[in-house]
């Protein structure tokens, strides 16, 4: 028998705040055609004043586990990916946890930028196979519009603020792929290219939060070719092709990167989940929000096999294969 890290719940939530494209037009030289035809955003969320990413996340979570018909008293372990923390520290993982009501196990934070939900994912996964924990809640948290410079057109209109959240639990599998569950992993960084994605502040040299920077084409180049290999390797470690995929749940930064690694991975659009355009790039939330809107809408249902994939700063990028 092999144990398996299987999804028993998804949520996620969003700020009240819209904001269409429509609403640069007045801060920077860009148009709501301009975007849209460039990244295929319509709109994004912005988190009030006051409101963190510790309750964004928090909000996710409660849902999640509504959704998995369990309570923070089931969980062993919260694993919460951002880039955005309420603090330098503590991790907003353990304020998430006081905010749920969990008063055992342990929480922590994972920072790889968009791809956080995926190294998240792989983290947990590895803590529910070592058995050293049963269930795990797994969250992707962002409040990005809290680091973004609003005179830089390259960057501020990309990018929006929410949270997901799944429940993992272990189960006894075959060792096959008709496993529910995690079936398989990939990760990778290399600092050589942190120059083309990153925030221009921090604790240890300016003692300010910065603002996110970016060369887009570079990072385009880089998202296309890394996101459809580590797909492909993620499936071949399952033993699986992309013929096998019943959807591709990707990082939503780009519309453009996503239709062009799903042709590279020849699975075609309409087996890829699309939310791009209501949210914009949320970061490590972006991933686990279209999970969950995903299932509400009636396209993910029980039993079918996902590839997750993502690249951010550092850069850090990977991909999880599993069966919903």
């Amino acid at each position: 028998m092999t144990i398996r890290a299987v999804v028993r719940g998804v949520g996620h939530y969003l700020p009240a705040r819209v904001v269409p494209n429509s609403e640069f037009e007045a801060s920077v030289d860009t148009s709501d055609e301009w975007i849209r035809t460039r990244t295929g955003i319509e709109r994004r969320h912005f988190a009030a004043e006051g409101e963190t990413t510790s309750d964004l996340g928090a909000k996710a979570a409660e849902a999640a586990l509504a959704d998995a018909g369990m309570t923070a008293a089931d969980l062993d372990a919260l694993v919460l990916a951002t880039s955005t923390a309420d603090l330098t520290f503590p991790s907003a993982a353990t304020m998430v946890q006081d905010k749920i009501g969990m008063t055992s196990g342990f929480a922590f934070d994972v920072q790889a930028v968009c791809a956080g939900f995926v190294f998240a994912l792989a983290n947990a996964n590895a803590l529910i196979q070592s058995g050293q924990a049963k269930r795990v809640l797994v969250i992707g948290a962002e409040t990005f519009s809290r680091i973004l410079d609003f005179t830089d057109r390259t960057t501020c209109v990309l990018f929006g603020d929410g949270a997901g959240a799944v429940v993992l639990e272990a189960a006894d599998g075959n060792g096959t792929s008709a496993d529910r569950g995690i079936l398989a992993t990939d990760l990778h960084s290399d600092g050589r290219y942190r120059d083309i994605l990153y925030v221009d502040g921090g604790v240890s040299t300016t003692g300010t939060a910065g603002h996110v920077r970016m060369l887009g084409n570079q990072v385009f180049r880089h998202a296309v070719e890394k996101l459809a290999e580590t797909a492909h390797a993620a499936l071949d470690k399952a033993g699986m092709t992309g013929a096998d995929v019943d959807w591709i749940v990707p990082h939503q930064a780009n519309l453009r990167i996503i239709a062009a690694t799903a042709q590279r991975m020849q699975v075609p659009m309409d087996r890829v989940v699309v939310t791009v355009q209501d949210h914009g790039n949320t970061s490590a939330a972006s991933i686990p929000l279209a999970l969950s809107v995903g299932k509400d809408r009636g396209q993910i249902r029980k039993g079918d096999l996902i590839v997750t994939e993502a690249i951010g700063g550092g850069l850090s990028w990977g991909a999880v294969v599993l069966r919903w």
